[in-house]
């Protein structure tokens, strides 16, 4: 099925895999380089994000690539799917592009491709987009998020001046999963073990004496933690909105086809749940 008549077209970019390194256990990075990033940019948030393209096992596309023509010639289930990914780092003398993949075996789509990609793969993906970066007037600043989050929480953390006021928590499955961080901000990693995923990230926020003063929040990872945290600075606290970045990256039992269609309607939800007087569900 074409697109719709006016709509944009998307452009795309391509990259050649430079490197790769299993970072923890279960945490992949992949370094992205070549001529196909010469007019790319990602320094101005440091929750930028690219949305790479993955085709379909055994379906091979014409060159040059061309997303427009291949939504509008090949059938729907042949078109690529796209996985959202934060910008780690972005070197643009180098022009090095670095994202980070959580890796569960076999699970999913993105987290197994970069487990076995090799140096000098091609890659395709659009992007980039982004809307936060610390705000340097704010009086303190609160970042929390699951393994997703980490990368713009890491990113975000190396952007702060030094002396910078913040409290930042990671949720990771154990000990193993931390990474180094260059900033002078202690991380309070936490530990899921068996528990469900977002349950001690929400707990440590909740149990957090909030200082004095305007604060500038990032709040990323699973939907439904997201929600209860949300429901926090939001609706307990009062925190104005434009000084929240917080948003559901993804959701248990979803992957993120389904997530993405219904994030919209999911959000609007819970807005109306938390702020419009609605009973939440």
């Amino acid at each position: 099925m074409a697109e719709r008549p006016g709509r944009a077209p998307r452009k795309h970019r391509t990259a050649q895999v430079i490197r790769t390194e299993r970072l923890t256990p279960h945490m992949q990075r992949v370094v992205l380089g070549g001529e196909g990033l010469a007019d790319f940019a990602a320094d101005t948030c440091t929750d930028h994000y690219v949305k790479l393209l993955f085709g379909p096992v055994g379906v091979t596309y014409p060159e040059p690539f061309d997303l427009e023509r291949i939504r509008a010639e090949f059938p729907r289930e042949q078109w690529p799917v796209t996985r959202t990914y934060t910008v780690r780092a972005w070197d643009a003398e180098q022009r090095r592009l670095t994202l980070d993949f959580v890796v569960h075996g076999d699970e999913g789509l993105a987290g197994p491709w970069a487990a076995r990609v090799q140096p000098g793969e091609t890659v395709r993906f659009m992007g980039p987009g982004g809307a936060y970066a610390p705000d340097p007037a704010a009086d303190w600043h609160l970042l929390a998020g699951d393994e997703s989050a980490l990368p713009a929480i890491a990113r975000s953390l190396e952007a702060l001046p030094a002396g910078a006021r913040a409290h930042a928590f990671v949720e990771v499955s154990g000990p193993e999963e931390e990474q180094k961080i260059d900033s002078d901000v202690e991380v309070v990693w936490l530990h899921r073990g068996d528990r469900p995923v977002g349950e001690a990230l929400v707990e440590a926020v909740r149990a957090l004496p909030f200082p004095e003063g305007r604060v500038h929040a990032f709040v990323h990872g699973e939907a439904g933690s997201v929600k209860e945290l949300r429901r926090l600075l939001r609706v307990e606290l009062d925190i104005p909105r434009e000084d929240l970045s917080i948003s559901g990256y993804w959701r248990l039992g979803h992957n993120e086809d389904g997530w993405q269609a219904s994030k919209r309607d999911w959000n609007a939800r819970i807005e109306v749940e938390q702020e419009g007087g609605a009973t939440a569900a």
